[in-house]
């Protein structure tokens, strides 16, 4: 049977969280009735026991090409997946699965769906300075990107698998996220849907993010899109 939807999730050291969440996934796909594979993306060698965990909750585990960065994960990932639309979410609790039908249900009249936490209704448990700091660099993008929506890097989206494909990615970090939008748009005037989503905080362990050069990231990238570098 063809895969309907592929549900790509790149790890880093998060056998902890996915013990969880993978079965959590298992049970909300089963009740959509369709189609659906789990791709764990992982560090190129193995740096916990998420291998054992993919093979015992039934998801595909896949070391990640290329480099051990976030956007190595996201590549390795577009590349492996199967289905006719991609779902990314993290692997730490954040992205929550029994919001997967919201973003499924909207898939045929949209080529990406966004759980938004800054449209009316969504939220995050993110502490105060880190909103307000995700709050402008999200502005920032959206009136210089000339991207119609209000929450460009939140990660847990919905794609169309063959758009996302034909895009070429060169950020290392997070902000591929970002880059993946806003190539997409350019390319295909693509629509998107916004759902309210509440982020919330990880389950277990501490996060990978800098948040210094993860700002660094973001401004180079905005510039370097804007001038098409």
């Amino acid at each position: 049977m063809p895969v309907e939807v592929s549900i790509v999730v790149p790890s880093y050291r998060e056998e902890e969280n996915l013990r969880l969440i993978l079965p959590r996934i298992r049970r909300v796909m089963a009740d959509t009735r369709l189609s659906y594979e789990m791709v764990i993306v992982d560090t190129m060698e193995a740096m916990d026991e998420t291998e054992t965990v993919c093979r015992e909750l039934g998801a595909r585990y896949l070391p990640r090409s290329g480099g051990n960065s976030y956007g190595d994960a996201v590549r390795s990932g577009i590349a492996a997946a199967e289905g006719r639309y991609t779902v990314f979410m993290d692997a730490d609790g954040s992205h929550t699965p029994e919001f997967l039908p919201n973003l499924l249900e909207h898939r045929s009249a949209y080529e990406v769906v966004i759980a938004s936490r800054y449209v009316q209704g969504g939220g995050t448990e993110d502490r105060a300075m880190l909103v307000f700091m995700s709050r402008l660099l999200n502005l920032a993008y959206s009136l210089i990107l000339n991207l119609n929506c209000k929450d460009v890097s939140n990660g847990y989206k919905l794609y169309r698998t063959d758009l996302l494909k034909a895009v070429p990615l060169s950020c290392s970090g997070f902000d591929v996220v970002e880059e993946i939008l806003y190539k997409l748009n350019k390319r295909h005037r693509i629509r998107i849907k916004e759902l309210p989503y509440s982020f919330k905080r990880r389950m277990f362990g501490e996060s990978k993010r800098n948040l210094p050069l993860f700002i660094l990231f973001y401004l180079y990238t905005l510039i370097r899109l804007r001038l098409g570098w």
